[in-house]
Formats: structure tokens, C-alpha cells, sequence
């Protein structure tokens, strides 16, 4: 019989906190993250809102233990700072102690750097200290860096898929796990706000130039974010051999691709719905036992018509709440995924539902509207998770309260 996975460690950081009790502090006080960036040189920087975190690069480096180590980007600084967070939280206080995967997620890698010495790199006669810093280009940089760092180095991966790579970085964590390769997975993802995204971004007209209004009828666009996010995954046996807290379970997880289009999803919402469908499946639940939705919800006026007819499909009339947390937090790309499914576990622990701010219209293609006020006292036991990116790659993971 395949093992139980649980969740007994988590750490990040994000628009609205430098870990996971600021980023709660937040959410409760219903105060989003989103602003204009003050650390990135665009001419977009006073038009075009964003979720940055509020920490320079110097000072993450100082936060992550590694203010004196040069060829660390801010990508790589903000995974450091949240997974030595998260390992701290599953009372881990040397990684190296068994055999542990580092499966992490990344779309930019190290471009922060990168673009901002571009030119040098391409002068075949320039020299100096940017030459350290092209390598870091490769999404797999940072995950070396922070797998090195922390002391990983029995399985150590990388996973680019867009908006759903962290999603999918937790999957395979939980297959690893299951097949019996490891006990333990630490997955998550990191992504640092580019000049690169912020501009193809907003070339696809994608961007919001007023703070993003997820499922809102007068939605017109997404505000990216940065932040980074990893989840502590360990086997039953595990959890018992060491006495382990537990935070809660990842009970299902599935991940399709219906390769409809290579930016928009299938209108019918195919396959957010068949992601859906399947975790809850494989987790053992009915849509009857879930009891929030943390949805995509990009505010993007494809998306979230895709995503609200799926979910129409999967629910019918029996909706369960559900809310967009990226207007908190910007939608971080890669780093998404492990950011939302944190703010999963943080429903069921706290018995919270989390607002959709900035709403105010219902759509007029659905029936459904999101959750506008934070709920408290809410008994939450069933979080579905949903990360859906470019290309159709759609995943969905259920959470669930840990009850013996």
C-alpha cells in the first residue's frame, strides 16, 4: 500500500510577509501586498502594480545567512530565506540527516541579474564582475545553490512549467515519497520579479495597470509578484519514526494537460476540470467534503472564465467558498503553487476562508462568486489548490486536516 503524505513543515515569503506568520498576520487583516516596485530599473515601475517583496537584494542576503557569498541572485535569496524557514518548521535542524529530495520550480531563474548585464555579456571584449553571473541564467542555478546550501544532495530537481511549477514540483515530491524512493521531499518554488516577465507580460496584454480584480466582471489583467515557498513532505512512516507535527495532508494531486492553446485555456474549462476531478478522486474525498477553493484566479479575462465554468462543472449548485489570494500577493509564476497551497494548509489550521479582494461585480458568464469577506471560525477540513500554466499545464492539489 502506497504511504500517506503529510505536510509537517512549511516556509515563505511574499508581498505581504517575510514568512509564513507575517504573510497570515496579513491575510487576516486583509491587507494586500501589491504596490509598485521600488528594486527593479523599468520604465514601467509608477504604471504597472505589483506584489514585491518589500526586502532588497542585500538585505534577503543578510536574512539568508549569505551576505558575503557572491553569485547568489535574488531568486536564489528568496528560496533560501523560505526553506530555511520551512525546514526550521518541521523541526529539522540538518537536512543531511536522510535521504531527502529538493524538488524545486522556477520559470526566470536568475534573469534579475542577468538582464541587468546583458548588454556586457553580449560586448565580446567587456570584462568584469558580471561574467559571474551568467550561468545563473539556467533555472537550475538557484535550485543547486539552495540544495547546496542546506545540505541536499541525495535527489535534487528542477521544474519549469509555468505558472503551475510549483504545483507540479509538490506532485512529484508526493510520487517520490509513495513509490518508496525517499521519505522525505522538500518542494516548493522560487521567482523573482524581471524586467523580462513584467514586459512579455504586458506585450500579451496581460497586465493590469489598476490592482488585479480576480473573477470580477470588470477583471482586466494580472499583477505579477515575486516570493518563494516550500512545503516539508514526509511519509507516514517517517512522520511516526520521528514523532513528527503534522500541519496536514496532501491527499491527492493530478495534473493535466489539455494543449488547447499556447497561452489560453480551453473555454469549456476542460482541463482544470478533469485536474479537479482527479485529485479529489485519488484523495478519496467528494466534492460534498471540500470546504474551500483556493482557485487560480488570475484576473485574466480568459482564466477566469475557464476556470469558473470548471468549476461549475465539478460542483454544480454546491458550491463551496472560494476565493483568489493573488490579489495579496501578485501572481508569483513558479513560485504560485507552493505559495497558495501554504495558504491551504494556513485555512485548515486557523479555520479561515480568505477573502477575494478587490471584487465587486459579478461575472456575467457565471453563477458563481467568490468569497469578499475573511470568514473566521470557519471549519475548513478539504482545500483544493488549483495552478494552471501556459501550454494547458493544469494541476490541482487537495489538502487536507490531518484527523489520525
Amino acid at each position: 500500500m502506497a504511504e500517506r503524505v503529510f505536510i509537517t513543515g512549511v516556509g515563505m515569503i511574499s508581498a505581504i510577509g517575510n514568512n509564513v506568520q507575517e504573510n497570515l498576520r496579513h491575510l487576516r487583516g486583509q491587507k494586500s501586498g501589491l504596490g509598485y516596485t521600488r528594486h527593479i530599473d523599468t520604465i514601467h515601475k509608477d504604471v504597472l502594480p505589483v506584489g514585491e517583496v518589500a526586502a532588497d537584494t542585500p538585505t534577503l542576503a543578510t536574512m539568508a545567512g549569505v551576505q558575503d557569498t557572491p553569485g547568489y541572485t535574488r531568486t536564489t535569496l528568496l528560496g533560501l530565506v523560505a526553506i530555511q524557514e520551512a525546514l526550521q518548521s518541521a523541526g529539522i535542524k540538518d537536512a543531511r540527516e536522510l535521504p531527502t529530495a529538493f524538488i524545486n520550480a522556477s520559470t526566470v531563474g536568475g534573469m534579475c541579474d542577468t538582464e541587468k548585464v546583458y548588454f556586457d555579456i553580449l560586448d565580446p571584449n567587456k570584462e568584469g564582475d558580471f561574467l559571474k553571473y551568467i550561468d545563473t541564467l539556467d533555472c537550475a542555478d538557484c535550485t543547486q545553490r539552495i540544495a547546496d546550501a542546506v545540505g541536499i544532495d541525495e535527489y535534487v530537481t528542477t521544474i519549469s512549467t509555468a505558472c503551475s511549477s510549483s504545483a507540479n514540483a509538490l506532485m512529484y515530491g508526493a510520487r517520490l515519497i509513495q513509490q518508496g524512493l525517499v521519505q522525505r521531499a522538500i518542494c516548493g518554488g522560487t521567482e523573482a520579479l524581471t524586467r523580462f516577465t513584467m514586459n512579455g507580460f504586458n506585450s500579451l496584454k496581460n497586465i493590469d495597470k489598476q490592482f488585479c480584480r480576480p473573477f470580477d466582471q470588470q477583471r482586466n489583467g494580472l499583477n505579477l509578484g515575486e516570493g518563494a515557498a516550500y512545503l516539508v513532505l514526509e511519509s507516514e512512516s517517517l512522520v511516526k519514526e520521528r514523532k513528527a507535527g503534522i500541519l496536514a495532508e496532501l491527499s491527492g494531486w493530478n495534473n493535466t494537460n489539455e494543449a488547447f492553446h499556447p497561452t489560453a485555456p480551453s473555454p469549456e474549462g476542460d482541463g482544470a476540470y478533469e485536474a479537479m476531478k482527479n485529485a479529489l478522486k485519488m484523495s478519496g474525498r467528494s466534492t460534498a467534503d471540500v470546504q474551500y477553493v483556493n482557485v487560480h484566479g488570475t484576473a485574466t479575462l480568459n482564466n477566469d472564465i475557464s476556470e469558473g465554468i470548471a468549476l461549475e462543472r465539478l460542483f454544480g449548485t454546491a458550491m463551496p467558498k472560494f476565493s483568489s489570494t493573488k490579489a495579496f500577493t501578485g501572481h508569483t509564476l513558479a513560485a504560485a503553487g507552493a505559495i497558495e497551497a501554504i495558504f491551504g494548509v494556513l485555512a485548515i489550521r486557523e479555520a479561515l476562508i480568505f477573502p477575494n479582494l478587490h471584487f465587486s461585480q459579478k461575472m456575467e458568464e457565471l453563477n458563481i462568486t467568490p468569497e469578499t469577506q475573511l470568514l473566521e471560525n470557519y471549519p475548513v477540513k478539504n482545500v483544493i489548490s488549483n495552478s494552471f500554466g501556459f501550454g494547458g499545464n493544469n494541476a490541482s492539489l487537495v489538502i487536507s486536516k490531518y484527523e489520525g
